[in-house]
């Protein structure tokens, strides 16, 4: 079995290393494995984002592949994914249902790098952590994989491009300082306090 995977795993890699780059751009055939090949350029850049390893990396680029023509922006490939999930509306009311069906391969391959990302001390891991405190955790992780998604897009969009790590603290040093006393104050109320800020803080 483990030859198997192995073989399995050396064509794949070969089929990648040999995709046709969308901009018409000669591919240098006669290069290895070391990043000069369109395919391995794409693999290495998807490498960088967190949570996306070697094996995650194939796998977003066998099943997106290399032109995004097709999907004119990061929302048009999140909705052919369709990892979010579905609103059910019964006349006035409004529930949550299962994602949709999209592309399991992929949906399975963001959900384990999501997963990992989660974990991280990176700005996608300090995603998880805001929105696990008021979303749960299923509906964070779809959260970030989702953005994984999103990065991915530009990535492959954009061969030259590469992933540039904000940090965990990005929110917390970009955050409006109004909106943040506003969230502060409402979670304060949801507790029993009230509240009555200076007029400098309003």
């Amino acid at each position: 079995m483990s030859q198997q995977i192995a073989a399995l795993d050396q064509e794949i890699t070969a089929s990648i290393d040999a995709l046709p780059d969308p901009r018409g751009a000669p591919v240098d055939t006669s290069a290895g494995i070391d990043g000069t090949l369109f395919g391995c350029e794409l693999l290495i850049q998807l490498d960088e984002i967190p949570g996306v390893g070697p094996v995650a990396a194939r796998a977003l680029l066998a099943e997106i592949g290399p032109d995004m023509s097709v999907f004119p922006s990061p929302d048009h490939l999140a909705s052919w994914v369709n990892p979010c999930p579905r609103t059910i509306q019964s006349g006035v009311k409004s529930t949550t249902g299962p994602t949709g069906k999209g592309n399991p391969w992929l949906k399975g391959a963001l959900g384990e790098a999501a997963s990992a990302a989660a974990r991280s001390d990176t700005f996608l891991g300090a995603r998880y952590r805001r929105l696990v405190k008021r979303r749960g955790h299923a509906k964070a992780l779809v959260a970030v994989a989702r953005s994984i998604l999103v990065i991915a897009w530009h990535l492959i969009s954009d061969p030259q491009a590469r992933y540039h790590e904000l940090g965990p603290d990005w929110h917390h040093k970009h955050l409006n300082p109004q909106r943040r006393t506003h969230d502060l104050v409402r979670q304060l109320e949801r507790l029993g306090h009230t509240v009555t800020l200076a007029p400098n803080t309003a």
